[in-house]
């Protein structure tokens, strides 16, 4: 990846809708990511019956149901996979989803997708890191509530199974998460201790955190996207509307503009203006012929196509050639 890799994670903010995902997919293209990516799950494989959904998530959906039932609504059958990612080619964008269970894992893998997604509340699932492991594909692994220790567990057990190529997200596990929980510097840290690439997802409000995110470093960008965040769903209030999400794109296109070379040369664009704003040193009064130069009969003022007031102490002391008329360029 030459740029930075951004994810739209469309998720579950479909709600169950082939419609919907069409244009979750239509959104993302237009906003000039790299990959939308869904959620692939059996919620009768992801969590059980009677399990209490997250603060955020009651706060967004019908408090009355449990988290199984939530979620079994939000399932993407495989012929909508097989929509979907035909639908992903025809608007020249990839297609990824994040598998939740052992058997997801299998299906993505046979639907050929060109990576893995691990999300966070799978980085302490050993028998489901060794077979996202055993795929030999790309993984990308986000890392929300994880200890450095569970991290570069994790990273082993993938490692040690089969995947050659792992970037790392930083990543907190809130929906939204409160800018001062994001610890970007986190980044780093995951950089140096485990030797791999280092990314972020990211679940803030607003889009400045992704952008600031990509300025330190982070080659892959995942960022929650829907069509409303007015709709009813678990994620659709930390979630960029399409317009915020192109906003984001173009944001992160222009800082990997601004990289550069690293190398402290004046560049094109500013080459003309070297002789306007720099100085030369010129007549500070008119100066007779074989008159001392001093500071009192020198001065520095632009243009900068003479003598660089760098040399002032080399030009102190010697006499005039000939007379000089104030401001006029000094010659040796």
């Amino acid at each position: 990846m030459s740029n930075v890799f951004i994810i739209a994670e469309a998720g579950v903010n479909h709600n169950g809708d082939l419609d919907t995902a069409k244009k979750l997919i239509d959104a993302a293209a237009c906003a000039g990511v790299d990959a939308v990516k869904f959620q692939t799950f059996r919620a009768d494989s992801l969590v059980s019956e009677d399990a209490q959904k997250a603060d955020y998530q009651i706060a967004a959906t019908n408090n009355t149901e449990t988290q199984y039932q939530m979620l079994k609504k939000l399932e993407l059958s495989e012929t909508m996979h097989n929509i979907l990612k035909e639908y992903c080619a025809q608007k020249g964008i990839l297609f990824l989803s994040t598998p939740f269970d052992l058997e997801s894992i299998d299906y993505l893998n046979q639907l050929g997708l060109p990576l893995m997604k691990v999300p966070s509340g799978e980085i302490t699932n050993y028998p489901y890191l060794k077979k996202i492991g055993q795929t030999g594909k790309p993984v990308i692994l986000s890392t929300g509530m994880a200890t450095l220790e569970e991290v570069k567990a994790a990273v082993k057990v993938l490692w040690d199974n089969g995947s050659r190529e792992i970037t790392v997200l930083h990543c907190n596990t809130e929906y939204p998460t409160p800018v001062q929980d994001v610890n970007l510097k986190a980044m780093d840290i995951l950089r140096q201790e485990l030797g791999v690439k280092v990314g972020y997802s990211d679940h803030t409000l607003g889009i400045e955190i992704p952008i600031a995110a990509v300025a330190m470093g982070a080659v892959v960008i995942e960022k929650h996207f829907t069509l409303s965040r007015n709709l009813e769903g678990p994620d659709h209030k930390a979630s960029l509307e399409p317009l915020e999400l192109k906003e984001m794109v173009e944001a992160i296109r222009n800082v990997e503009k601004a990289f550069g070379t690293g190398k402290k040369v004046p560049s094109e664009s500013e080459k003309k203006n070297i002789e306007v704003a720099r100085k030369s040193i010129v007549a500070k009064r008119d100066i007779e012929e074989g008159e001392i130069f001093s500071e009192e009969n020198l001065t520095a003022k632009r243009p900068g196509n003479g003598i660089s007031p760098m040399r002032w102490e080399n030009i102190i002391g010697k006499k005039a050639r000939r007379s000089f008329r104030k401001d006029e360029l000094i010659e040796e």
